[in-house]
């Protein structure tokens, strides 16, 4: 994996190990991102980047688009992609509201906080947080745990 995370070692995998590869690479990219005392762990990108694209690859539909909602925060961080990262970052977005019908708090929030303020895009980060607001979190009792979590960061967010 540390020498070549597209290898065999993730073409074997299969879809109903999706999650463990999602949630193995979303706890892998917060370990990254938050230390900084720990710089070697930014070699581990790429494996990240390896199972989240393979889990993407075998159900991007995953959780309502959860990989989706990922890949909203980790696109502007993505090393040697083409294009612009801001533009893949919201190509996810649209993807992520589709498969979650417009459902989850996440994905407005999420770039909100990952692509409105890198571009310094005020309008737009307040419009996506009151999106967020905006849902009911009772009106999908299986989202409401995280649709409460993430109106609470827009709050938190919006009171920044």
């Amino acid at each position: 994996m540390r020498t070549n995370p597209e290898a065999a070692a993730l073409r074997i995998v299969s879809k109903k190990e999706v999650p463990l590869l999602y949630w193995t690479a979303a706890a892998w990219g917060l370990a990254i991102s938050f230390p900084k005392d720990r710089p070697d762990l930014i070699a581990d990108q790429p494996i990240v980047e390896g199972l989240i694209d393979r889990a993407r690859a075998l159900d991007e539909r995953f959780d309502r688009g959860a990989i989706e909602s990922f890949l909203i925060s980790y696109e502007p961080s993505r090393q040697g992609a083409e294009g612009d990262p801001y533009a893949r970052a919201r190509r996810h977005f649209q993807s992520a509201l589709a498969l979650s019908h417009g459902e989850l708090a996440g994905p407005y929030v999420t770039l909100a906080q990952a692509v409105s303020i890198q571009q310094q895009n005020r309008t737009e980060f307040e419009s996506l947080l009151h999106r967020a607001l905006a849902i009911d979190p009772d009106a999908h009792p299986e989202s409401r745990l995280e649709n409460l979590v993430s109106q609470r960061r827009a709050l938190a967010a919006l009171a920044r």
